[in-house]
């Protein structure tokens, strides 16, 4: 009789065993299990998403998730800073095109004596003025105002970067919550479990009392856990619907892996941020841009044409005795200012220092990227060195370990603490990989997207203009 009550407990810690070794199948232990296949497979060491009650939406209809791609779509069509670029370009094209329009001629009324004197006369008539641009100024002007265009269409393509880097980096944070929620949610099962078969090897008498206040202690510390997951999760998806321009967006399940992290070279990273940055080419636009201006400031000196002409009908008298008028008279008038006294030699001073400036920037904005990169190489190496570590490593062991203390405190020769401990170890150890991923992802997805962040940010171009 003996032997039968102590083979029930541990026939009951044999069953714990197998459901432990369910949740992590990739440990020399689940091997040997004999639990049924995963369905979808979340993390090294973890089987699929149950589909019971406190399984997430997307194990019980995978069909539903939501999709990074969907996600990117709705931030295209919502985001209100991409509308605010596309303004700022329609404003540039908008100076572009006035920028090379004529000056309107002027019409009016002239007239000379008009009261005519003892003997009649006067002239009225009317003239036309117009000043004629030369020296290719106005295409200058449209020069200067093209590659002022140019640099709003590169900082809109860097919104429209901004938006999606932004977008990416909140779907994996979010993602990474959905994972941290169903990994917390698989703990405290397993928490509960333990107290299940902790009250019945006290039954038994293989456990007392504080044993089981110790498991309960557990169990409650595994549940509160699960409620500031959730409460992580809602947070990061306020986040992203926001960035997607959908703050009513209701909450549902991310399609996405994240073990299936990009494996990026630094130097290749570095070399394409500094090839394909909107930030160079913006820099380099402006240098071309303050090229054209200082042409432009040259060119001012050249003289405008100023052109007049009218009819004047002349009311005078001929002949003192004779009532015949002079009649109708036509003018011209041709003019141009001398540049004697100012030959635009302080624009053109200003341009020159306008151009050295604006190349300069451009260097600068290149040592800037490569500072800015630094950090983001550092943390995406580290982060993926302890992601690694702890997929082929520390994981696989950290779950050996427990099954261990949990085979040996069944015989009796390992005390529950010790159970406890290699768990609560497990435990600890799924929840940093998780956040290992997340922080992989989060840096390697600023890295790629060229260290554009900030989908909510006022664009460059509408900040200029106020």
């Amino acid at each position: 009789m003996r032997r039968r009550k102590i083979s029930r407990p541990s026939l009951q810690v044999a069953i714990a065993l197998v459901l432990f070794a369910s949740l992590f199948p990739h440990t020399r232990l689940a091997a040997q299990s004999l639990a049924s296949p995963p369905t979808r497979l979340v993390m090294p060491g973890m089987a699929a998403q149950d589909t019971t009650a406190a399984a997430t939406p997307a194990a019980s209809n995978a069909s539903a998730a939501v999709t990074l791609d969907q996600l990117e779509q709705m931030a295209l069509a919502n985001n209100p800073t991409l509308g605010e670029a596309k303004a700022e370009i329609d404003a540039a094209a908008g100076r572009t095109r006035q920028a090379g329009l004529w000056p309107n001629p002027t019409i009016g009324y002239t007239g000379e004596e008009i009261r005519g004197g003892s003997y009649g006369g006067g002239q009225q008539g009317a003239f036309v003025e117009q000043r004629i641009i030369l020296g290719g100024k106005l295409g200058l002007d449209r020069k200067v105002a093209g590659e002022q265009g140019k640099q709003s269409q590169e900082r809109g393509r860097e919104q429209q970067l901004r938006v999606q880097n932004a977008v990416r980096i909140a779907f994996y944070r979010a993602l990474a919550a959905q994972e941290m929620v169903d990994v917390r949610r698989k703990l405290a099962q397993l928490a509960a479990d333990a107290i299940a078969t902790t009250r019945q090897l006290q039954n038994v008498g293989q456990a007392d009392q504080p044993d089981l206040l110790e498991a309960q202690v557990e169990a409650d510390e595994a549940d509160l856990a699960v409620v500031a997951a959730e409460q992580q999760r809602q947070s990061a998806w306020r986040m992203l619907a926001a960035v997607v321009g959908k703050p009513d967006l209701p909450p549902a399940a991310l399609a996405g892996n994240l073990e299936d992290f990009p494996q990026l070279d630094a130097n290749q990273v570095m070399q394409a941020i500094l090839r394909d940055s909107p930030d160079v080419k913006i820099a380099q636009l402006d240098a071309e841009r303050a090229d054209a201006a200082l042409t432009r400031a040259h060119r001012e000196v050249v003289p405008d044409l100023h052109v007049r002409a009218g009819y004047l009908d002349n009311l005078e008298q001929l002949e003192a005795t004779s009532s015949v008028a002079v009649g109708s008279e036509a003018f011209a008038e041709v003019g141009i200012d001398l540049p004697l006294f100012n030959r635009n030699q302080g624009n053109i001073a200003a341009a020159k220092a306008e151009r050295e400036r604006a190349t300069l920037e451009v260097q600068r904005v290149a040592l800037a990227l490569q500072q800015a990169a630094a950090p983001s190489l550092q943390d995406y190496a580290s982060a993926r060195a302890v992601a690694e570590r702890y997929k082929r490593q520390t994981l696989p062991e950290a779950t050996h370990a427990y099954a261990l203390y949990l085979q040996r405190y069944r015989e009796g020769s390992a005390a529950y603490p010790q159970v406890l401990i290699a768990q609560r170890t497990v435990f600890q150890l799924q929840t940093s990989y998780v956040a290992a991923l997340e922080s992989v992802w989060v840096s390697a997805t600023q890295l790629q997207g060229l260290l554009l962040t900030g989908g909510l940010d006022l664009p460059p171009g509408a900040m200029s203009t106020r």
